[in-house]
């Protein structure tokens, strides 16, 4: 724990030095996290209405999977499957290659191939040997730690792409921002990167995530009705945020400016 610390303190010190306006920001931007906290703390909401698990997930294919599994073991929360669906499904059907990190008994790797279809190619990542038992055809085991930046270098040497990266691995911090780090620019474009067991409050890797889209907003602007993207806008169409999951998604096509356009004839003179 004193090492995180430490590590942190350094990291902070690093980035005072470097770069001083960036830091101010942080530092001015520890108020907003903390009205953020004290408006979740106050915060109800009026009018909501209560909806059964299969209303939610009604012509959802993983969840009905998941209600008639047998044989293997599949361990998730029940709100993650109109997660998956919802950042998932437009690749039912296509080649598609997913890569899961955390096999455990093995379930999982079944359910996305039968969810995408005959065209689906399926990664495991474990730690622990004896998932190399679940290989066959379409199902590729690797044993690593996922907290090893060598081990994913490997593992970009070995497979020619993927398309869909879950990380229901160790649950760890670091181990979620290395693996993200080293995943995300790794993906094709149009992918999916996806973390869960986000547990929490103040957790440093939803941190991180949050952080990220700091350089989502940047704005660069050319003119009034022109900005330029930066290499990361140009690449992430979106980062998304869930109760003990954060999804991100890459543009499938590079996103060179942001535009803004004016149609109608009839304007309000103050603007």
């Amino acid at each position: 724990m004193l090492g995180n610390y430490l590590r942190n303190l350094l990291l902070l010190f690093k980035m005072m030095i470097k770069k001083p306006q960036n830091f101010l920001q942080v530092l001015k931007n520890v108020s907003s996290s903390c009205q953020a906290h004290e408006f979740t703390e106050l915060y109800s909401c009026k009018n909501l209405k209560d909806h059964s698990l299969s209303e939610m997930n009604k012509d959802n294919p993983l969840w009905e999977y998941f209600q008639n599994k047998s044989g293997n073991g599949i361990w998730k929360w029940e709100h993650y499957f109109d997660i998956y669906h919802k950042h998932f499904q437009h690749f039912i059907g296509k080649k598609v290659s997913i890569l899961e990190i955390g096999v455990y008994s093995g379930g999982s790797l079944e359910m996305w191939r039968s969810y995408f279809g005959d065209n689906c190619q399926v990664y495991g990542v474990d730690i622990e040997p004896a998932c190399k038992n679940y290989e066959n055809s379409y199902t590729n085991v690797f044993i690593g730690d996922q907290e090893d930046r060598s081990f994913w270098k490997q593992i970009k040497q070995d497979i020619p792409e993927v398309d869909i990266v879950i990380d229901d691995g160790g649950h760890m911090t670091e181990q979620q921002r290395i693996t993200l780090e080293e995943m995300l620019p790794f993906i094709n474009p149009g992918g999916v990167f996806l973390c869960e067991d986000v547990h929490g409050r103040f957790h440093r890797f939803a941190s991180f995530a949050a952080s990220l889209t700091s350089d989502l907003h940047l704005k660069t602007s050319t003119s009034a009705f022109t900005a330029n993207t930066s290499s990361f806008q140009e690449s992430i169409k979106g980062i998304f945020f869930y109760p003990y999951v954060v999804v991100i998604e890459k543009n499938l096509f590079r996103q060179k400016t942001f535009n803004s356009h004016k149609h109608g004839e009839k304007w309000q003179p103050f603007l």
